[in-house]
């Protein structure tokens, strides 16, 4: 992709996730996600419905007028968008592939955070870290992740959850929000996940399409894993062939499921052919 292609993309990307975020989401996105506390603002003079716990005892000897602390939200927060690059992301039967869907999903997150002038960060995760963007404000660090999304090359197709979270407790030392994309097709995370979701605030968002959970009659095909690039011919006229990868991937979302709930994370599911808009606005209702 030339960097004119590019430069559009980031473009069309930032104006429809920015106007989501801008007339949509900001407020939302306050109102779920808290502040790390009270913090003192000023002392005012008191007035009639004002709670006579915060009076200033101080300042109302030295002046002989009755006067209060107030206090505000200490806004500033953290966010963390660590997102699956494998290669299972580059699929979609309908419009727009899973890591599309992904790119705008981040996007409408970090303008979200940016709109309430939290810091931003970013992890690009197959069976390794791929790339680490370290939190930090403001517009043109929103459009470098964008960018990252849309173009960067993993080197390798598979997928490791556990690394990218021992990778987060690494680098995250202050508790963060942190959203997990993936299509979550993946084993053996729980733990480690529970770990994590001990100090963060994680939600992990599943990004799928609906062809995935079963496979067509179509007789004897050619496929072709999307992590290891394995080859196969698939009898998909079989009941028994389409009925074990239905049970296998239903395992799977059924793990997701279970993990981040033991783990007490959220969890929110995004169709590639459903409005993602409707999902985030729902999960950020019920968290509020």
């Amino acid at each position: 992709m030339d960097t004119k292609e590019l430069l559009k993309k980031v473009r069309k990307i930032e104006i429809k996730t920015r106007r989501l975020s801008d007339h949509i989401f900001g407020g939302e996105y306050h109102s779920t996600f808290k502040g790390r506390g009270m913090t003192f603002s000023e002392v005012r003079q008191y007035q009639y419905g004002d709670d006579v716990r915060n009076i200033d005892w101080n300042v109302t000897a030295r002046t002989n007028q009755p006067h209060i602390k107030v206090f505000e939200e200490e806004r500033e927060l953290t966010m963390m968008l660590m997102v699956d690059v494998s290669g299972s992301e580059l699929f979609g039967t309908e419009n727009q592939f899973k890591s599309e869907i992904v790119t705008e999903i981040a996007a409408t997150l970090a303008f979200s955070a940016t709109q309430n002038n939290d810091k931003i960060g970013l992890i690009l995760f197959s069976d390794q870290v791929e790339l680490y963007i370290p939190p930090k404000k403001g517009r043109s660090h929103v459009l470098r992740i964008i960018r990252d999304l849309i173009e960067f090359e993993p080197k390798s197709k598979q997928t490791n959850i556990v690394e990218a979270l021992k990778f987060l407790r690494s680098v995250m030392k202050k508790k963060a929000i942190v959203f997990i994309m993936s299509d979550f097709i993946a084993d053996d995370y729980q733990q480690t996940l529970k770990i994590a979701a001990g100090k963060h605030d994680i939600t992990g968002i599943r990004v799928f399409d609906k062809h995935e959970a079963s496979i067509p009659n179509l007789g004897m095909v050619q496929m072709e894993d999307e992590e290891t690039g394995e080859l196969m011919l698939v009898n998909t006229g079989s009941k028994t062939v389409r009925h074990n990868y239905a049970k296998f991937y239903n395992q799977k979302v059924n793990y997701y499921k279970d993990s981040f709930a033991k783990s007490g994370a959220g969890t929110l599911a995004c169709r590639t052919d459903e409005s993602y808009v409707k999902k985030l606005l729902g999960y950020f209702k019920t968290r509020g």
